[in-house]
């Protein structure tokens, strides 16, 4: 519930004189409801709100830290209220030492908007007041470091990385008391004999820095990014579990991908026709969203006079400068968090700025403020489909913020781009599979009206328009003979439409992107 929906529902009670002109706590007060008696708590810390209410005569125990101060009002608009406010607004009443069967009791709060005002008056003496907010970030950042410089790396881990790579792996584990593993095609394959724990912390802890060590102490683990010598870039996460130590490492291709390279649709090149506008990247992870985020850069960034901003946690595929000038900078080492990069960024006078993952509701809200004066914003989410990735951006929000974000996401949604990997028939690896969504006018209005569940049926009419379903992507590279049959069905959203022609796509082209299935880098990858 929110703020609102707690005051309209004390609206012409008792309750509605317990409600905090500032942060603090109101005494507790005994009301009536239907014959029986109840004590009844409010409290306020910023633009939230709780209302606690127990059954007179069954008692919990106090929170050990006091969350607010005590405050009561004495105004009233009918003689019975006004009564009992005289009564609960004295000092010997309030006092817990003197009348312990009214203690405070109060719990964390749920987050809620309050009112900008409440017009209540104070019956007593302010004190101290403790807010239910959680503490600010303190932790500075961390050690400048730049990310394109060589790392050292013990020569039996920069070999087994380099057979990795041979053998078109796209990450490589390394555990105390199990053989190192490649992951190839998807699957998990062993190498070599077993690990001790001493032998697995000599390949993985001399690529620690400073503030790494300190958050794998901390934290148990630690994320982050590295060139090795020899071995080209890494993502790498180092964590403790039970056996001992674990690294896993994601090889990151020397140089940025193309679209053609990846067998992603041409359809996606509409974007240097934008100037402004939010593009989103879904699908599960380990789906190459990452991958797909850095051709689009590397696409801007060949054929426009730009100013990229990046901020990726932690900076992956590292863009040369060509016709554009790409700043690309990471969250930890340059900046604290995703929307606090964001915030900075609108004062440094970017074209295109790219987020490597819209986690939380803050970076949603810099994201489409960014879009909406005039920026073009890709993203990425974690999501399973198109419209799953609508939902979750509206989701995010409070209720009663939803309307007006539908509203600004119609405004300024241009693509959303939802890849999924799937294994290759002849065992090579995975190939992508594309669902594509177009902004226009149909799909604004679904999004405005709260109709997504009409999505589906406007996908099928928009192939024109140049939407795909995710069936469609399928059936091409089922027609191409890249997948089977099986695999098709399974990675479809409705298997009945695998293996039928669609009559939409034979007008507009049924061979679209076929090449770049036969021959794209998530196949070569493996993953």
């Amino acid at each position: 519930m929110s703020a609102k929906h707690i005051l309209k529902l004390v609206n012409n009670t008792p309750l509605a004189e317990l409600v905090p002109e500032e942060d603090g706590a109101s005494a507790p007060t005994t009301t009536k409801i239907n014959g029986v008696n109840y004590i009844a708590t409010m409290a306020r810390s910023g633009k939230m709100l709780m209302l606690r209410v127990r059954r007179e005569g069954q008692h919990t125990d106090p929170p050990k830290v006091p969350i607010g101060s005590i405050r009561t009002s004495v105004k009233s608009q009918k003689p019975a209220n006004r009564v009992v406010a005289e009564e609960i607004s004295k000092p010997t009443r309030a006092e817990p030492a003197r009348a312990p069967q009214r203690p405070v009791e109060l719990d964390r709060p749920v987050v809620a908007r309050a009112p900008a005002a409440v017009d209540l008056t104070v019956g007593r003496p302010e004190q101290p007041r403790v807010s239910f907010r959680p503490a600010p970030e303190t932790s500075g950042l961390g050690e400048f470091v730049r990310a394109d410089v060589p790392v050292k790396a013990p020569p039996e881990l920069g070999s087994l990385l380099e057979k990795a790579r041979e053998q078109s792996a796209s990450d490589v584990h390394i555990m105390s008391g199990e053989p190192p593993r490649f992951r190839c095609g998807g699957k998990m394959v062993p190498v070599g004999e077993p690990m001790s724990d001493a032998h697995a912390q000599a390949l993985v802890t001399p690529l620690l820095n400073e503030r790494n060590a300190k958050q794998l102490n901390e934290l148990g683990y630690a994320d982050f990014a590295c060139q090795l010598e020899g071995a080209d870039r890494l993502r790498v996460n180092v964590n403790k579990q039970r056996t001992g130590i674990k690294g896993c490492f994601r090889l990151i291709m020397p140089e940025p991908p193309t679209l053609e390279s990846l067998g992603l649709p041409q359809e996606l090149r509409q974007m240097l026709n934008y100037h402004q506008g939010l593009v989103v990247v879904s699908g599960p992870n380990g789906a190459g969203k990452t991958t797909t985020l850095a051709a689009l850069v590397d696409m801007f960034n060949a054929e426009g006079s730009v100013h990229i901003i990046t901020v990726e946690d932690p900076v992956e595929v590292i863009h040369p400068i060509k016709k554009a000038i790409v700043t690309q900078r990471e969250v930890g080492a340059h900046t604290k968090s995703f929307h606090s990069a964001l915030k900075g960024s609108l004062r440094e006078d970017p074209d295109v700025i790219a987020i490597g993952e819209l986690r939380d509701r803050e970076t949603v809200e810099k994201a489409l403020e960014a879009a909406e004066t005039g920026h073009l914003v890709f993203a990425t989410m974690s999501t399973p489909s198109a419209a799953s990735t609508i939902d979750r951006l509206i989701d995010m929000f409070p209720p009663d913020d939803q309307s007006q974000v539908r509203a600004t996401l119609a405004g300024v949604l241009k693509f959303v781009v939802s890849q999924r990997l799937v294994p290759r028939q002849d065992g090579n690896g995975r190939v992508v599979a594309v669902e594509l969504l177009t902004g226009g006018m149909a799909l604004w209005t679904l999004i405005r009206d709260d109709k997504l569940y009409q999505l589906p049926s406007l996908q099928q009419r928009g192939r024109a328009f140049g939407m795909i379903r995710i069936e469609d992507s399928l059936n091409d590279l089922l027609e191409a003979g890249v997948i089977t049959m099986d695999v098709a069905k399974r990675f479809a959203d409705d298997p009945r439409v695998i293996g039928k022609p669609d009559p939409v796509a034979e007008t507009v082209g049924a061979d679209r992107g076929r090449k770049g299935a036969r021959r794209n880098l998530f196949s070569k990858k493996g993953g």
